[in-house]
């Protein structure tokens, strides 16, 4: 497919470079989509930026469309420490007639980005975006799951019609439905409604308050679960990320985003990331499209760090297993640790009840050396029985 038809050149007023002292810079070692004339070769390409200027199913955040352009002005004067890698910008999606235009037109080009196993990094426009990258993965007929990092959980009210702020509601409602786990990473309680927080649980989706993640170590596992990725740039601290109309004062530091994009790009099964909702017209400075600049080069440096240390029958040599018994647990909690990256898991056993002759099944969850310690002190962890039940 040419994909050049949904897509615009990046704009001249990206190549205003900041100079600072130093050899190549972003601006000039990856290859731009300067020109309708020569659309870049996708052969052997692993990371594409991609653009969206489309704000009309945006609540309240205005101006967020002009996002995209701004982000990868500030990210073309970073240093490129990774020339080994090849990372593409093919500018931004072509604004359709309708927001649903522009769905479709994402969607096309996700697709083909996927068909040579790039990793698109969408900037630019609102968290409805996620709604056609979800759809990307329809044809793949698996179950996928996603990972938000968000101040709030963006599940809108009856018949709402699809924004920035009720595309989980068409996520969940959406058939084929092909998600399996949905976890929110650092939701305020003052944003959400008790009755939002009920449904997350009563969903089995996951849901992690800023307080209870302030130690970024523990968002690792959670990102590590993750097919897909979003940032909501709200859930960053105004004091760091100032161009949001609705900024918060609480928030994520902007050293955490940049830690929790480093994981993303450290996950091996990731396969598309997204940031959004930044405003230019409340930024200070650029300081927020800097931010998320350096965010996408903490994911690009995660990225070239990848190791494929999903648990699998042919390198499970390379694990240390622990058992540990639960009083009132028939079976042993097993426990999984590579030996070389250091990262936990837990090994999930389920039999089949109506076919017992059949082996058991494994699902491998993501977790940290704190889960583990706390089935060592005869405590089940939450991560597990929240799986558990999802399956049963």
């Amino acid at each position: 497919m040419d994909i050049s038809v949904f897509l615009d050149p990046v704009p001249e007023m990206c190549f205003a470079q900041t100079l600072r002292p130093g050899k190549k810079p972003y601006i000039e070692t990856l290859t731009i989509f300067r020109n309708e004339e020569e659309f870049p070769n996708l052969d052997g390409v692993q990371l594409a930026l991609v653009g969206v200027k489309d704000e009309r199913a945006v609540v309240d955040n205005r101006g967020c469309s002009d996002g995209a352009d701004y982000i990868r002005k500030a990210f073309y004067s970073l240093f490129d420490h990774h020339e080994e890698m090849r990372i593409i910008d093919l500018g931004n999606v072509k604004t359709g007639k309708d927001v649903n235009d522009t769905y479709f037109a994402l969607n096309q080009v996700l697709t083909e980005l996927f068909k040579y196993h790039i990793v698109p990094i969408i900037i630019g426009g609102g968290h409805d975006m996620l709604f056609p990258m979800y759809q990307v993965y329809e044809p793949v007929g698996k179950l996928i799951n996603i990972t938000t990092v968000d101040c709030m959980f963006d599940i809108g009210t009856d018949n709402e019609p699809l924004n920035s702020r009720s595309y989980l509601s068409y996520i969940v409602m959406h058939q084929p439905n092909y998600l399996f786990n949905y976890t929110t990473i650092g939701y305020q309680s003052y944003y959400v409604s008790a009755s939002n927080v009920d449904l997350m649980k009563q969903l089995y989706f996951e849901a992690y308050r800023l307080g209870s993640v302030k130690n970024i170590d523990l968002t690792e596992p959670l990102i590590r679960n993750a097919n897909l990725m979003t940032f909501d740039i709200a859930s960053v601290r105004a004091a760091d990320a100032p161009g949001v109309k609705n900024a918060s004062i609480n928030g994520f530091s902007g050293e955490d985003a940049c830690r929790m994009a480093r994981y993303a790009g450290m996950n091996f099964k990731l396969s598309s990331l997204g940031i959004f909702e930044y405003n230019p017209h409340y930024d200070i400075n650029s300081r927020t499209a800097f931010l998320i600049a350096e965010m996408i080069w903490y994911f690009i440096e995660g990225f070239s760090l990848r190791q494929n240390d999903i648990p699998k029958e042919s390198i499970m040599n390379d694990f240390t297993r622990y058992l540990v018994q639960i009083d009132d647990w028939e079976d042993s909690l097993v426990f999984l640790c590579h030996k070389y990256t250091g990262k936990w898991w837990m090994d999930l056993v389920i039999k089949d009840k109506e076919f017992p002759k059949l082996p058991p099944r494994h699902y491998y969850i993501p977790c940290s050396k704190e889960d583990y310690d706390m089935a060592m002190h005869k405590e089940l962890p939450d991560k597990w029985w929240q799986f558990y039940q999802k399956l049963m």
